[in-house]
C-alpha cells in the first residue's frame, strides 16, 4: 500500500513555492508506484518579480526531460501566468505553437523548456497541481471498464477524459471537465493518468497519496492471488540454473539486438517479472500494448516474448527461438514503422527493450546499463498495471497509430536530446585484469571517461572495488563493477567472464594487463621463479584472451583485445630471463590471436611500455630493490635512471599506456591487429627490427 512520506517538521523548515515544490516533487517520485521513471509532473503557482521588479503571477513547472525524484529547482521553469492563462481562450493549437508560444511567457531564457503538460496545470484554477501515472489508478484507466469502476470508488468526485495525446486540446479538455463538475477532487485520464490539486502543497500531496489509495484497496479485495494473470503454467528455473542459463543467452542476445548499435544488457528476475512470464496469459497480456504512454519510448509498444518450455531445460532450442524471436521482432517494427510514419520520422533502433522468457524472467537492453534499468523498471510498472486491470475488467493499451504517434512525438523525443552525446565508447563493455593497479585503474577511468562500461578484475578484490566505487560516484551507477579473478586459475577466469556477461551482456574490449616480475641472474633463476613468471604472464594472459575470445564469437559483433607487454618482450635485458621470456611469449600470443580473431572482426594487439613505477604495485615489492641492483644504483634512484636513458629524457606514467590502450580499442585503428606499439620515451635498445 503506497503511503504518505511527508514530513511536516521538514517541510515547515522549507520556504513556500519552488523550495517546497522541490520537495513535493521527490516524494511523489520517491516511489515509483506511484510515478513512472521521468514520468509526471508537478506545479506551484506564487507572486513574484519581473526584470522591472513588478509584481507578478508565476507558475513553477516541471522542466522537461526531469526525474522527479531526483529534481532540483534548476530543473524547474518559471512562467509568467498572466501570459499562458489567454490560452484558454483558444479553440486550438499545435504542439510547435505551443512549445513557442511558452517560451516567449518564461522569466528566465535558461530555464530548461517547460513540461510538454505545462498547460494543463497552468488553466486549472488551482495554486498545486500534481499529474502522476500510479499503478492502481493506471489500472483503473486501462481496464475496459474503467470508467464504470471509477464511479463505483469515486462517485461524483472525479472527471474522466477520453485518451488524447498531451498538449493544448487535452489541457483544455481536462479544465472544462472541472470547471463543469464542482465537486471535482481528481481527474483520470483514460490510458493515462492521475491528476490532483490543493489549497497548500501538502493538502496536494496528501490528496494524491489519498486517492491512490482508495485505488489501491478497491482494486486488492478484487485480485485473486490465485487467478493472477490466468495462473500459473511453469516453475522457474532454481537460481543458480537461471545465472549458468543467462551467462549463455546474454552474449547471444546481445549480438542479435547490437546490429544497427551496441547495446547493454541487464536481467531481471524479481518475483513479479517471474509469476508474470510463467503464467497462462503473460504472452497474450504482453502483446496488447504499452499500459502507459510514458512507457513507449523505453519500451517500445511490446517486448519480445519468447515461448519457451523450462521444464524441457533445453537451452539449444531457446538460443535458437531467441535468434529467430529478435530477427522477427526487428523485421516486424521496421513494418511497423512503414505503416505509421510521417515524411521526415528517422527509425529508432528496430530491437526490443524487454525480452520476457518463461522459467528465466525477463532481460532489458539499452544504450547503457541505466537506459537499460529504467526499460525494465517501467515494465515492472506494467506488470502491475496488467495485474489490477486484469483484475477489474479487460486490460486496454493504444491503438498501434496511437502508440506511433507517442513513440515518435517530437516533443517526446526531444527529451532524449537532453542527454550528452555519445562518446568513442559509449555502448561498450571493457574487461581490465590487473583493474587496481597503476596501469589498469588509469585505464578503466580513462575507458570510463570515453562512455564504456569497465569491469574491473584484480586479484585485490579491495583494490578493484575501490576503482569501481570511485567510477561510479563519479559518472554514475552501474558503470564499473569488481570481480576477484586469478588469472592462473582458470575456473576464475570463467566465472569473472560469466559475471561481466551477467552484468552487461558481453564484452568488446578486454585489456589484458594483470601482471609481476621478478629478477635474478639466469643461473640463479629457480624452477618455481619461471613457473610462476609463464603462469601470470603467459598461461594467465591464454586463459582471459580464451574466454574472451569465445564470448566476443558468441556475440557475433566483433571485439579488441589489448595486451600490455613490455619493452622486454623484444629486448633481451639483464637479470631478467623468465620475465622477458614470458613477456615476448605475450606479445607472440596476441599476434596468434590476431591471425585466428580477423575473420570474426576480433582485434588483438600488444602495447610495450617500460618502467611504469607510478601507481605500480610491482614496482613498490621487491623488483625495485632488484632492477636497482642489477644495475648498481639506489632504488630511490631508478626514476630518473630511467628517464635519462630515453632518447626523449621522459618519464612515462600510466596514463601514457592508457592512451595507447584507448587508441588500439578504438575506431581510429580499426584496421590494425597484430601490432605493437611502443610506449617507453624511445629505449634504442628495444627499437624494433
Amino acid at each position: 500500500m503506497i503511503r504518505s512520506l511527508w514530513d511536516r517538521d521538514q517541510a515547515d523548515h522549507l520556504q513556500s513555492g519552488l523550495e517546497e515544490l522541490v520537495y513535493r516533487s521527490n516524494l511523489i517520485g520517491a516511489d515509483r508506484r506511484v510515478c513512472n521513471w521521468g514520468g509526471g509532473n508537478t506545479s506551484t503557482k506564487t507572486k513574484g518579480t519581473d526584470f522591472r521588479g513588478r509584481e507578478i503571477d508565476i507558475m513553477w513547472v516541471k522542466g522537461s526531460g526531469s526525474d522527479l525524484a531526483t529534481m532540483k529547482a534548476h530543473q524547474f521553469t518559471g512562467l509568467r501566468l498572466d501570459d499562458v492563462l489567454p490560452l484558454l481562450a483558444r479553440e486550438e493549437m499545435s504542439d510547435e505553437e505551443m512549445v513557442a508560444y511558452l517560451a516567449h511567457c518564461m522569466i528566465d531564457s535558461k530555464h530548461p523548456r517547460p513540461s510538454i503538460e505545462t498547460l494543463l496545470h497552468a488553466f486549472l484554477p488551482f495554486p498545486h497541481v500534481d499529474h502522476t501515472h500510479p499503478d492502481a489508478i493506471i489500472s483503473i484507466c486501462c481496464a475496459d471498464n474503467g470508467r464504470e469502476v471509477a464511479r463505483e470508488i469515486f462517485g461524483d468526485r472525479f472527471v474522466w477524459v477520453p485518451y488524447v495525446r498531451p498538449g493544448f486540446t487535452l489541457s483544455k479538455m481536462i479544465a472544462e471537465g472541472v470547471a463543469q463538475n464542482p465537486q471535482a477532487e481528481l481527474v483520470l485520464m483514460e490510458k493515462h493518468g492521475l491528476v490532483t490539486w490543493g489549497e497548500t502543497a501538502e493538502q496536494c500531496y496528501a490528496k494524491t497519496i489519498a486517492v491512490i489509495q482508495e485505488a489501491e484497496r478497491f482494486i486488492a479485495a478484487r485480485v485473486q492471488k490465485d487467478q493472477v494473470f490466468g495462473g500459473q503454467v511453469c516453475e522457474s528455473l532454481p537460481e543458480p540454473e537461471r545465472k549458468e542459463v543467462l551467462a549463455q543467452l546474454m552474449p547471444l542476445i546481445r549480438g542479435a539486438v547490437s546490429g544497427q548499435k551496441r547495446m547493454i544488457l541487464t536481467f531481471d528476475d524479481a518475483q513479479d517479472v517471474l509469476a508474470f512470464v510463467n503464467s497462462k496469459e503473460g504472452k497474450t497480456l504482453s502483446q496488447i500494448g504499452a499500459a502507459c504512454p510514458d512507457h513507449l519510448v523505453h519500451t517500445k509498444m511490446v517486448p519480445l516474448f519468447v515461448e519457451w518450455d523450462p521444464a524441457t531445460r533445453d537451452v539449444g532450442v531457446l538460443k535458437q527461438q531467441l535468434r529467430d524471436g529478435i530477427d522477427r521482432y526487428q523485421r516486424e517494427y521496421q513494418a511497423y514503422f512503414e505503416r505509421n510514419h510521417s515524411e521526415g520520422d528517422q527509425m529508432s533502433e528496430t530491437a526490443p527493450r524487454v525480452i520476457l522468457i518463461p522459467g528465466i524472467g525477463m532481460i532489458n537492453t539499452g544504450k547503457s546499463w541505466a537506459a537499460s534499468k529504467v526499460s525494465g523498471a517501467l515494465y515492472h510498472r506494467a506488470i502491475a498495471v496488467m495485474r489490477g486491470a486484469t483484475a477489474l475488467g479487460d486490460f486496454v493499451s493504444l491503438s498501434e497509430q496511437e502508440s506511433y504517434l507517442v513513440e515518435y512525438w517530437p516533443l517526446e523525443l526531444y527529451k532524449l536530446t537532453l542527454a550528452p552525446p555519445e562518446a568513442e565508447f559509449s555502448r561498450q563493455v571493457v574487461f581490465v585484469t590487473g583493474g587496481a593497479g597503476g596501469i589498469g585503474s588509469e585505464t578503466c577511468r580513462s575507458f570510463v571517461a570515453q562512455g564504456a562500461h569497465v569491469v574491473v578484475a584484480d586479484l585485490n578484490i579491495d583494490g578493484a572495488r575501490q576503482v569501481a566505487d570511485e567510477i561510479n560516484a563519479r559518472y554514475g551507477d552501474g558503470r564499473a563493477i569488481a570481480v576477484k579473478m586469478d588469472v592462473t586459475r582458470e575456473e576464475e577466469v570463467v566465472a569473472a567472464l560469466k559475471e561481466a556477461a551477467l552484468a552487461y551482456g558481453g564484452i568488446d574490449v578486454v585489456v589484458n594487463n594483470a601482471g609481476l616480475a621478478t629478477s635474478s641472474p639466469f643461473d640463479e633463476t629457480t624452477l618455481q621463479e619461471w613457473e610462476l613468471n609463464i603462469s601470470v604472464l603467459g598461461t594467465g594472459y591464454f586463459l582471459v584472451a580464451r574466454e574472451a575470445f569465445k564470448q566476443m564469437k558468441a556475440q557475433g559483433i566483433g571485439g579488441n583485445m589489448v595486451f600490455v607487454g613490455s619493452k622486454n618482450s623484444v629486448y633481451a635485458g639483464k637479470n631478467v630471463s623468465a620475465y622477458s621470456s614470458a613477456k615476448a611469449l605475450e606479445v607472440h600470443l596476441a599476434r596468434c590471436i590476431a591471425a585466428e580473431g580477423g575473420e570474426y572482426g576480433i582485434r588483438v594487439n600488444s602495447i610495450l611500455p617500460d618502467a611504469i613505477l607510478q601507481g605500480s604495485a610491482i614496482w613498490n615489492s621487491s623488483w625495485r630493490n632488484e632492477r636497482a641492483a642489477a644495475y648498481g644504483i639506489k632504488p630511490d634512484e631508478l626514476e630518473e635512471y630511467y628517464r635519462k636513458r630515453t632518447t626523449l629524457l621522459v618519464n612515462i606514467y600510466p596514463k601514457d599506456i592508457a592512451e595507447g590502450i584507448l587508441f588500439f580499442a578504438s575506431s581510429r585503428s580499426e584496421k590494425t591487429t597484430g601490432c605493437m606499439l611502443t610506449i617507453d620515451g624511445g629505449v634504442q635498445a628495444a627499437f624494433t627490427r
